[in-house]
């Protein structure tokens, strides 16, 4: 059975911890205050991409079309791969040069949304996204890169919807968890430089990215993404399970020393 271990957070020295299991379309285990609120960090980049991904799919926004700097499109702006540095507004690159973690391009994307729609991100991100998955402790509060608060039990939710999509097509899914500009070298912050450092539209790749902070269990196909919260949230498509864990302490080598061992725990019971 897929389960977290008896004492998941031991040795985190967090002063708030939760996690949840989901597999497939139920939550199957949970430790820690599930339901207390703690900012999420760069996981709302997650949460940011599906709504952006809501209005490509109304029609509101095309993937493709211009955003960002001078040959950047909405694509690029998902996918790290726009040129914007980490959270300068001058790019420091070309479009599709390199991928460059930025919170810029997320914060260009969400005006970019404005402009296209009319409607205020937080809004647009609570009608969209929010309130049809029932995440009603989730909220916007600043920067839609990384100004999230939310709950554990809020992303089991996010979590069933991307093992079932009910918000998006199967097919606009499966395109936001492959790989976008495939063979960019970049950095994934905190971790180190990845090349490949494959992303997706918004979320990122395991892939065959050494280091990382998932286990050495979750299968190349895994995707997420961690926040410097001291927060992650990873799906692995392989056995249909996801990990959703939230703390407060923020992220750095207790994480890549802990996270991967937890996320294992996990797995190994997806294998029986």
């Amino acid at each position: 059975m897929t389960a977290l271990p008896a004492d998941p957070f031991a040795g985190w020295e967090a002063s708030h911890a939760a996690a949840a299991v989901v597999n497939g379309t139920e939550v199957v285990d949970a430790a820690g205050e599930v339901d207390h609120v703690l900012r999420i960090a760069s996981v709302a980049k997650l949460l940011t991409t599906h709504a952006v991904l809501v209005a490509v799919e109304e029609g509101s926004l095309d993937l493709d079309e211009p955003a960002g700097p001078p040959g950047a499109t909405v694509r690029h702006l998902l996918a790290h791969a726009a040129g914007y540095g980490f959270d300068r507004e001058d790019p420091i690159a070309r479009p599709e040069r390199r991928r460059i973690y930025s919170n810029t391009g997320f914060e260009v994307l969400a005006e970019h949304l404005v402009r296209r729609t009319g409607i205020v991100f937080g809004d647009y991100l609570r009608e969209a996204v929010l309130e049809p998955l029932g995440m009603g402790a989730t909220e916007l509060r600043g920067s839609p890169a990384h100004g999230v608060w939310s709950t554990v039990s809020d992303l089991t939710r996010f979590a069933t919807e991307l093992l079932a999509p009910r918000l998006l097509a199967p097919e606009t899914l499966a395109a936001a968890t492959s790989v976008q500009f495939p063979g960019l070298a970049g950095v994934v912050p905190g971790i180190g430089r990845q090349d490949p450092c494959d992303w997706g539209l918004g979320f990122e790749l395991k892939d065959a990215k050494r280091p990382h902070w998932t286990g050495s269990a979750n299968s190349p196909a895994t995707y997420g993404h961690f926040g410097g919260a001291g927060t992650f949230f990873w799906v692995d498509p392989a056995p249909g399970v996801a990990l959703v864990c939230l703390t407060d302490r923020a992220f750095g080598p207790w994480a890549l020393d802990a996270w991967p061992v937890l996320s294992d725990a996990v797995l190994a019971g997806a294998r029986h």
